[in-house]
């Protein structure tokens, strides 16, 4: 089949499919990634994974991470780690990777492997979480606000750790990469400091009636509208580029570069309107690409042993409905309240499978691996509106949706 072809039938599938998904209140991923499972070598045989398809799918990646990147304001980031919610993001994002690493050390992986499978399980997606939330109607409630605040320093330390392992050799032992690790930390610091300084610097140009509006307006004064989109995406290209030459993957300066872009630099008309041919990019042609092309490596017979992708799913939910449980006590929810936060934290999705695609390609981790992070992602998804639903029925739901909203 020609690649224009596998294009074409892989596209309508997911979408199909994604769409039956989300009938049934499921996040489109999940269907999205079942059409490559489906059409791909596991099922089918339809289509083969190929170097065409994996450059398509790592320019997908590129804008699902600058969507990821806009939808967060770097003001809500520096919000999120104050106070109680810090604790609380730590909590839910070290108690699954340690039980990642402890899982993939009784099964003698590799120091890579570790690090992989525990960082996969320590993710919680924020669009997943944000899509539940506001389906049970509860996004005023303290659940959702904890939840949302551990989402994104989740997918931000998810990220900065990426950056981190990227920079490490395949083959190396902990002690061996002490050097790398410390290198890494002091550039993505670095990278860190440039966004923060050039986001004080643009509030202080604020607060001299300097807007930074004018820039963009300007621009589609000159160019027309869809310049405004094309500009953003070389100005996250550079980002990433410059991350690039610091020896990280080119994800990592793209959702810096979005995470800069704020909806003070823009009218608040144009910024929808960015967002919104962001979002029929993205959502409506190449994430139902990625996600499917990542069901097209999914290997079902990669599982020599089913006993390790049993363990693994078991122990990422597990593993997230503890921690939010123990994190929701300590910042002082009632039981039922902590339980709730545990399993809103319990679904991956995007960010996850981003980063396990990532690894697969760089060749950190086997078919094996990869196969049980794609599963995981899928299952978890899955089970988080299930198994909220089983701690608030119907009645408790109803009544704590009209509940005021938290201060």
């Amino acid at each position: 089949m020609s690649l224009l072809s596998s294009l074409l039938v892989l596209i309508v599938a997911a979408r199909l499919l994604g769409r039956l998904f989300a009938r049934y209140k499921q996040p489109e991923l999940i269907g999205e990634i079942f059409a490559g499972v489906l059409l791909g070598p596991a099922v089918l045989n339809l289509i083969q994974p190929n170097a065409a398809l994996a450059g398509i799918s790592e320019l997908a990646v590129f804008l699902i991470i600058l969507s990821a990147g806009l939808e967060m304001r770097f003001a809500d980031i520096i919000g999120a780690m104050r106070g109680r919610g810090l604790l609380l993001a730590v909590i839910s994002f070290l108690v699954p990777f340690l039980g990642g690493v402890l899982v993939a050390a009784a099964y003698q992986q590799d120091v890579m492997r570790m690090i992989f499978l525990g960082l996969c399980i320590s993710i919680t997606a924020l669009p997943v979480a944000v899509k539940l939330l506001g389906s049970l109607g509860i996004l005023h409630t303290r659940i959702a606000r904890y939840a949302l605040a551990t989402a994104v320093v989740n997918d931000v330390a998810a990220l900065f750790i990426l950056g981190i392992v990227l920079n490490i050799p395949q083959h190396v032992t902990w002690g061996g990469a002490a050097s790398s690790i410390a290198v890494a930390i002091v550039k993505l610091f670095g990278l860190g400091l440039l966004v923060f300084f050039l986001n004080r610097l643009l509030g202080w140009l604020d607060q001299r009636n300097l807007s930074i509006q004018a820039v963009p307006e300007a621009l589609i004064r000159y160019f027309g509208p869809e310049a405004l989109f094309g500009v953003v995406i070389v100005f996250v290209m550079v980002f990433g580029s410059f991350t690039e030459m610091l020896g990280f993957h080119f994800v990592i300066g793209a959702f810096f570069g979005a995470l800069f872009l704020d909806k003070r630099h823009f009218l608040a008309s144009r910024y929808d309107d960015l967002r919104g041919t962001l979002g029929s990019i993205t959502n409506g042609f190449l994430a139902p690409v990625f996600f499917a092309y990542l069901g097209l490596e999914f290997q079902a017979g990669a599982f020599s042993n089913i006993g390790f992708p049993v363990v693994v799913i078991l122990v990422s939910i597990l593993t997230k409905l503890f921690a939010g449980w123990l994190g929701g006590k300590l910042v002082g929810m009632p039981s039922r309240e902590s339980i709730g936060l545990g399993c809103v934290l319990n679904g991956r999705g995007v960010m996850e499978l981003v980063v396990a695609g990532i690894a697969y390609q760089k060749g950190f981790i086997g078919p094996a691996m990869f196969s049980t992070l794609v599963l995981m992602g899928i299952v978890t998804t899955f089970l988080t509106p299930l198994l909220f639903k089983r701690v608030y029925s119907s009645a408790q739901l109803a009544e704590y949706s009209r509940a005021k909203p938290e201060v």
